[in-house]
């Protein structure tokens, strides 16, 4: 009788359904967003219905430290994260988005990601999360209402940083820029009111946030490369029948594939878009290439260790 309760328990956890709640900062329309839709359906009729996922679009669940917090007290199950949090859960991740690693090669960026995706995922799983999948999320650009010609001119130019951000805060400093620490939603009115005269983002994020509407200027001189990755707790993940389990990190790695595919191209259409709406793009020169190294060993000294381990930064140097 025992073994029979037991069986019947156990067909019945089984049998039950699966909802995950993942939180997203990107708006519903983008293709972005279009692919997850794709994957929440695939993944319930792969699942007969056992295993749902409910993603909750354009930041509608707060911004990203809002998320994790939700996610630790269960109120939320998962998030598309972008390095700024995903370094808080795992900060080795941080060493893909050092400022100047890349410059302009998104394919070198890309590798290394690869590269390190093993090693990150043994950080993220450490720390209570199973990722589905890494998102390239772009090429990061500082756009500004003031115009800034030279790695010297930007000193003393307020920009915004996402709280907490200690990789940004550490570039910020070396630039011997003015910080502002923001939540992301409040950096366009910031921008409108002079309280910032700068922010950074890929051209999605640039035109998704609407900061165009306010900025003149762009600075064609990537600082980092942005990436992201969609996690769900371990603890959510638990509740996923585990006849599923692999279908699931099969089918979000198809679609996180699909994004990053097309998030390349449309951050090259956004660029264009930018252009077309009167933004000026501001080339630097080879002096301040020189100079963005320098500046980049500024802020690996100061985070190494404390953000960032050597080990990862030893890693990442492989793939530059």
């Amino acid at each position: 009788m025992k073994k029979l309760l037991t069986f019947l328990a156990c067909m019945a956890v089984s049998a039950s359904a699966a909802t995950l709640k993942i939180a997203a900062l990107a708006p519903e329309g983008t293709n972005w967003a279009n692919t997850m839709k794709e994957f929440s359906k695939e993944v319930k009729k792969v699942t007969n219905g056992k295993v749902k996922v409910k993603i909750y679009y354009g930041g509608v669940a707060g911004d990203e430290p809002d998320v994790l917090r939700k996610i630790r007290v269960g109120q939320m199950h998962g998030g598309v994260f972008t390095g700024r949090v995903l370094g808080d859960i795992a900060g080795d991740i941080r060493a893909i988005e050092l400022p100047f690693n890349f410059l302009h090669s998104e394919e070198k960026a890309m590798k290394a990601l690869k590269g390190m995706t093993p090693y990150f995922n043994e950080k993220i799983d450490a720390k209570g999360f199973v990722n589905l999948g890494f998102y390239g999320i772009g090429q990061v650009y500082v756009v500004s209402t003031k115009k800034v010609t030279s790695i010297p001119e930007m000193q003393g130019v307020k920009i915004w940083s996402w709280e907490g951000d200690r990789v940004v805060e550490a570039m910020i400093s070396s630039l011997q820029l003015v910080s502002v620490p923001l939540a992301l939603p409040d950096v366009l009115s910031s921008l409108s009111t002079n309280i910032i005269d700068a922010a950074y983002a890929p051209p999605l994020g640039i035109l998704a946030l609407q900061w165009q509407s306010q900025i003149k200027y762009l600075i064609n001189f990537p600082t980092a490369y942005s990436i992201g990755a969609l996690l769900v707790s371990k603890k959510a993940w638990a509740k996923v029948p585990k006849e599923y389990r692999s279908k699931v990190l099969e089918i979000g790695k198809k679609y996180v594939d699909e994004a990053n595919a097309h998030s390349v191209k449309d951050n090259a259409k956004g660029l264009e878009t930018l252009k077309m709406l009167g933004v000026e793009f501001i080339e630097f020169n080879n002096k301040d290439i020189a100079k963005a190294q320098e500046i980049r060993g500024k802020v690996i000294e100061k985070i190494k260790g404390k953000v960032v381990s050597e080990k990862a930064i030893q890693m990442l140097e492989s793939y530059r």
